[in-house]
Protein backbone atom coordinates (compact mmCIF):
# COMPACT_ATOMS: atom_id res chain seq x y z
CA UNK A 1 0.00 0.00 0.00
CA UNK A 2 1.68 3.53 -1.45
CA UNK A 3 0.74 7.10 0.44
CA UNK A 4 -1.97 7.33 -2.27
CA UNK A 5 -3.72 4.23 -1.01
CA UNK A 6 -3.03 5.00 3.47
CA UNK A 7 -4.86 8.91 2.47
CA UNK A 8 -7.45 7.44 1.10
CA UNK A 9 -8.33 6.06 4.08
CA UNK A 10 -6.90 8.32 6.64
CA UNK A 11 -8.03 11.89 7.02
CA UNK A 12 -4.54 12.80 8.29
CA UNK A 13 -1.85 15.26 6.47
CA UNK A 14 1.45 16.41 6.83
CA UNK A 15 2.52 16.92 9.79
CA UNK A 16 0.47 14.17 11.35
CA UNK A 17 0.07 11.94 8.73
CA UNK A 18 2.56 9.00 10.65
CA UNK A 19 2.47 6.19 7.95
CA UNK A 20 4.88 5.78 5.15
CA UNK A 21 3.60 2.93 3.48
CA UNK A 22 2.29 -0.68 4.07
CA UNK A 23 4.74 -3.76 3.70
CA UNK A 24 2.30 -6.27 4.52
CA UNK A 25 -1.45 -6.37 5.01
CA UNK A 26 -3.78 -9.42 5.67
CA UNK A 27 -7.01 -8.45 6.01
CA UNK A 28 -8.29 -9.35 9.26
CA UNK A 29 -5.48 -10.55 10.82
CA UNK A 30 -2.07 -7.83 10.63
CA UNK A 31 -0.53 -5.40 8.82
CA UNK A 32 3.25 -3.93 8.94
CA UNK A 33 4.02 -0.17 7.98
CA UNK A 34 6.68 2.11 7.87
CA UNK A 35 7.43 5.56 9.46
CA UNK A 36 10.47 7.19 7.90
CA UNK A 37 11.38 9.52 10.85
CA UNK A 38 13.19 12.97 9.48
CA UNK A 39 15.09 15.29 11.45
CA UNK A 40 12.63 17.78 9.37
CA UNK A 41 9.44 17.28 11.70
CA UNK A 42 8.42 19.41 13.45
CA UNK A 43 7.99 18.64 17.00
CA UNK A 44 12.16 17.85 16.65
CA UNK A 45 12.50 21.69 17.26
CA UNK A 46 11.11 20.99 20.66
CA UNK A 47 11.45 17.83 22.07
CA UNK A 48 14.71 17.66 22.57
CA UNK A 49 16.95 20.25 20.52
CA UNK A 50 19.73 18.84 21.93
CA UNK A 51 18.99 15.33 21.84
CA UNK A 52 15.99 15.65 19.16
CA UNK A 53 13.46 11.94 19.88
CA UNK A 54 10.16 11.06 18.58
CA UNK A 55 7.35 11.59 21.09
CA UNK A 56 5.74 8.38 22.72
CA UNK A 57 2.45 9.93 22.26
CA UNK A 58 3.36 10.27 18.50
CA UNK A 59 4.31 6.33 18.53
CA UNK A 60 1.43 5.49 19.70
CA UNK A 61 -0.74 7.24 17.55
CA UNK A 62 1.14 5.97 14.06
CA UNK A 63 -0.02 2.69 15.93
CA UNK A 64 -3.20 4.04 15.68
CA UNK A 65 -3.02 5.03 12.01
CA UNK A 66 -1.92 1.41 11.19
CA UNK A 67 -4.71 -0.17 12.62
CA UNK A 68 -7.47 2.02 10.86
CA UNK A 69 -5.63 0.89 7.79
CA UNK A 70 -5.56 -2.38 8.82
CA UNK A 71 -9.69 -1.81 9.53
CA UNK A 72 -10.46 -0.11 6.54
CA UNK A 73 -8.78 -3.47 4.84
CA UNK A 74 -10.16 -6.09 6.75
CA UNK A 75 -14.08 -4.57 6.37
CA UNK A 76 -13.30 -2.40 3.45
CA UNK A 77 -17.37 -2.15 3.14
CA UNK A 78 -17.84 -0.68 6.98
CA UNK A 79 -14.92 1.73 7.09
CA UNK A 80 -14.12 2.67 3.36
CA UNK A 81 -17.22 4.93 3.07
CA UNK A 82 -16.14 8.66 2.40
CA UNK A 83 -19.08 9.54 5.89
CA UNK A 84 -17.61 7.60 8.31
CA UNK A 85 -14.12 8.44 10.02
CA UNK A 86 -12.02 6.34 12.26
CA UNK A 87 -11.18 7.45 16.33
CA UNK A 88 -8.53 6.52 18.62
CA UNK A 89 -11.00 5.44 21.49
CA UNK A 90 -8.48 3.66 23.93
CA UNK A 91 -4.80 2.99 25.05
CA UNK A 92 -4.06 0.23 27.26
CA UNK A 93 -0.81 -1.37 28.66
CA UNK A 94 1.24 1.21 26.50
CA UNK A 95 4.96 0.32 27.33
CA UNK A 96 8.43 2.25 26.04
CA UNK A 97 11.72 0.86 25.92
CA UNK A 98 13.96 3.24 23.95
CA UNK A 99 13.83 6.28 22.14
CA UNK A 100 13.28 7.32 18.15
CA UNK A 101 15.41 9.91 16.84
CA UNK A 102 16.27 10.92 13.58
CA UNK A 103 17.27 8.50 10.38
CA UNK A 104 15.49 5.53 12.42
CA UNK A 105 13.08 3.57 10.35
CA UNK A 106 10.06 2.70 12.81
CA UNK A 107 8.27 -0.52 11.90
CA UNK A 108 4.85 -0.52 12.82
CA UNK A 109 3.37 -4.10 13.59
CA UNK A 110 -0.40 -4.04 14.45
CA UNK A 111 -2.66 -7.63 15.55
CA UNK A 112 -6.22 -7.84 14.73
CA UNK A 113 -7.68 -8.82 18.20
CA UNK A 114 -11.08 -8.54 17.87
CA UNK A 115 -14.04 -6.06 17.22
CA UNK A 116 -17.79 -5.70 18.13
CA UNK A 117 -20.12 -3.46 16.08
CA UNK A 118 -17.91 -0.51 15.66
CA UNK A 119 -15.20 -0.78 18.11
CA UNK A 120 -11.98 -2.61 17.06
CA UNK A 121 -9.38 -3.83 19.04
CA UNK A 122 -5.97 -4.24 17.91
CA UNK A 123 -2.10 -5.51 19.51
CA UNK A 124 0.34 -3.00 18.30
CA UNK A 125 4.56 -3.33 18.51
CA UNK A 126 6.96 -0.97 16.61
CA UNK A 127 10.57 -1.71 16.59
CA UNK A 128 13.64 0.11 15.07
CA UNK A 129 16.51 -2.47 12.94
CA UNK A 130 14.51 -5.30 14.76
CA UNK A 131 14.55 -3.40 18.21
CA UNK A 132 11.61 -3.12 20.72
CA UNK A 133 10.74 0.24 20.89
CA UNK A 134 6.83 0.32 21.89
CA UNK A 135 3.49 -1.35 22.79
CA UNK A 136 0.28 -1.34 23.23
CA UNK A 137 -3.16 -2.40 23.05
CA UNK A 138 -5.37 -0.16 20.64
CA UNK A 139 -8.92 0.36 20.58
CA UNK A 140 -10.83 2.37 17.85
CA UNK A 141 -14.38 3.15 16.37
CA UNK A 142 -15.79 4.08 13.26
CA UNK A 143 -18.26 7.05 13.37
CA UNK A 144 -20.17 8.78 11.14
CA UNK A 145 -18.51 12.07 10.03
CA UNK A 146 -19.92 15.10 10.89
CA UNK A 147 -20.81 17.23 7.93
Amino acid sequence: MDIQKIMKFLPHRYPFLLVDKVIECIPGERLVAIKNVSYNEPYFQGHFPDQPIMPGVLIMEALAQATGLLASESAPEALGEKEMIYYLVGLDKARFKRPVSPGDQLRLEVKYIRHKRNIWAFSCQADVDGEFVASAEIMCAAAEREA
